[in-house]
């Protein structure tokens, strides 16, 4: 009768974690379908300061212009009159993108301009520009 009583515990003792590992895996690859991963512009910009600069949560379509006035789209160049084609072919893969301009400190307003107006035509109503907070 003892052993009968030692072998019934060693077995109630036993936890099959199989279950918990095939859950855990689920989960693993649940969270890496749904997340948002940083995305950049291609280049590192020199951002103007501005006092009323606020840290925006999500950007879908980063446009970069470097200090000689190249625009970077998804980590290349990309030109002037091809943004609005560029921002459409973006647009189309996620219609609810918003833009953020990050434009070097030292680029050309007129660049800027032209960048912001082709977005503007492609479409794009949620319009950010980059800048960097005065401490």
């Amino acid at each position: 009768m003892a052993r009968r009583k030692k072998r019934i515990e060693s077995e109630e003792a036993e936890v099959n974690i199989t279950p918990m590992m095939d859950i855990v895996f689920i989960l693993l690859i649940f969270f890496i379908v749904t997340a948002s991963f940083v995305k950049e512009a291609g280049i590192d910009v020199t951002k103007p300061n501005a006092q009323t600069a606020e840290q925006k949560e999500r950007a879908n379509i980063l446009i970069a212009i470097d200090k000689n006035n190249q625009v970077w789209i998804n980590r290349r160049i990309v030109d002037i009159r091809a943004v609005t084609a560029n921002v459409q072919r973006l647009l189309a893969e996620n219609p609810e993108s918003s833009v953020v301009i990050q434009a070097d400190e030292k680029s050309e307003n007129g660049t800027f301009v032209k960048v912001m107006d082709n977005t503007k035509l492609a479409g794009v109503d949620n319009i950010a520009i980059a800048a960097r907070p005065i401490n």
